[in-house]
């Protein structure tokens, strides 16, 4: 019998060359890091025998670089994050950990609602905790140059973890990016936040019971300042000669105070004085209003992401029995890509109005230089971004 070989194609060849360079580049820069890993307290018993098992994770480097082209609008990004099956899902996971969700806002004053939201919008209330290795993830991204620093820190914290016997480095999975467990703790939240609420002498966020994974999630909230009682946020209702300009981070005032210049709650009632609030846009004056608290501010230190915020927020409203945002969203609006963000950032700051930075983000700097350049066009200064405001720059 004739065997017909063919010929490997050019590019993945050329893929297999790449690969195998990388790869040689990270034995070498592991070598150097093992040294400052010495330097920073980690053993040479626990250097030897988690390096043994960890390798460069090519894919892990695709995924953090195409990241950044994806952006949803923040309509569908809460279509998901507070979906029938997701709410239904909570509420079951809610009252099978009733008691131990009860004893942890005991504990640490932070809502049973706010800490399932979490684990909800984290892992699907524990369904999908990550299958990578986080070690491998870790050193994978602390050789890539783009957050070499950032992830060398995390690295680190992740050996410590170990070495203290918290999780073996087998056990220790997560996602690519090397969030862990049932509420995505990067290593270094983790060694801050994570609490042993079960009393078995492990802070254990990785096993099949979320004991501990929930009480360091309000443990860390409660250690960024989380006032229990007060709302993260209260959809409102804005007077039709409002000032967009005051719609901003901020600029706060006590609701009873907002109640003044007409912005209410939805059932058209002054919203109860919880403490000073701003007013949030997040997409323009055409979408919902949210008049948010401090609490608002502590949901971010957990993720920076207003629609994450706002989803955490809703969904945790929602799980007791609260309603689905009355006002309508720009569903017809196109939402600027990542480079079209980096573009628009270009361009205002060129223009005059700068955003501290192009990143491709849309942050609060952003917004008061879209702002900004809105009230010299004679345009609603909502600070919203949109597809014909960049043509407009153009």
């Amino acid at each position: 019998m004739t065997v017909s070989i063919r010929p490997v194609p050019r590019p993945a060849v050329e893929a297999l060359r790449v690969s195998a360079a990388a790869t040689a580049r990270f034995q070498v820069w592991l070598g150097a890091f093992q040294e400052r890993a010495r330097q920073q307290g980690i053993s040479r018993t626990t250097l030897n025998m988690v390096f043994s098992d960890v390798t460069f994770d090519e894919d892990v480097l695709k995924r953090d670089r195409n990241q950044a082209e994806f952006s949803k609008p923040i309509w569908e990004y809460l279509d998901s994050a507070v979906s029938e099956t997701r709410l239904s899902n909570g509420r079951a996971a809610m009252q099978r950990h009733r008691q131990v969700l009860q004893q942890i806002e005991a504990e640490y004053g932070v809502e049973k609602e706010v800490v399932t939201a979490i684990w909800g919008l984290e892992t699907s209330f524990g369904s999908y905790r990550g299958s990578n290795r986080t070690l491998s993830s870790l050193a994978t991204l602390a050789f890539d140059a783009r957050r070499a620093q950032f992830f060398e820190t995390q690295l680190i914290a992740a050996l410590q973890i170990v070495q203290a016997g918290d999780v073996s480095a087998g056990n220790m999975l997560g996602s690519w990016a090397g969030a862990m467990g049932h509420t995505q703790f990067m290593p270094t939240s983790y060694l801050d936040h994570a609490v042993d609420f079960d009393g078995d002498g492990r802070r254990d966020i990785w096993s099949d019971d979320p004991t501990d994974a929930l009480a360091s999630a309000a443990s860390y909230l409660a250690q960024h300042g989380w006032t229990k009682g007060q709302p993260w946020g209260v959809e409102v209702r804005l007077p039709a000669e409002f000032d967009y300009a005051a719609a901003r981070r901020e600029f706060t005032l006590l609701p009873s105070e907002w109640a003044a210049r007409g912005v209410v709650a939805r059932n058209g009632k002054t919203v109860p004085d919880h403490g000073e609030a701003a007013v949030l846009l997040p997409a323009g004056g055409q979408g919902v209003a949210l008049m948010i608290f401090d609490n608002f501010s502590v949901i971010e230190a957990y993720n920076g992401a207003d629609a994450y915020v706002i989803g955490i927020g809703h969904l945790s409203d929602r799980l007791v029995g609260g309603k689905p945002f009355q006002s309508g969203w720009p569903r017809g609006d196109r939402v600027l890509s990542f480079s079209e963000k980096r573009e628009l950032q270009t361009r205002l700051t060129n223009a005059g109005f700068d955003t501290m930075g192009i990143d491709g983000r849309t942050g609060p700097n952003t917004i008061n230089a879209v702002r900004a350049y809105q009230l010299t066009q004679g345009l609603v200064p909502d600070g919203y971004p949109t597809a014909e405001l960049l043509e407009r720059l153009r």
